[in-house]
């Protein structure tokens, strides 16, 4: 999975969970990385 800001991989567990955030924004839910989570974007 790509974080919907940057554009970079997002690590996931073995069980298909990400390792990041998601934000909601419109409505709708976005993955970010732990990178622009950080950032607060």
């Amino acid at each position: 999975m790509k974080c919907s800001i940057c554009g970079k991989e997002i690590e996931t567990t073995f069980l298909g969970k990400i390792k990041g955030n998601y934000r909601k924004k419109n409505g709708k839910l976005y993955a970010v990385c732990s990178d622009c989570f950080k950032k607060g974007l």
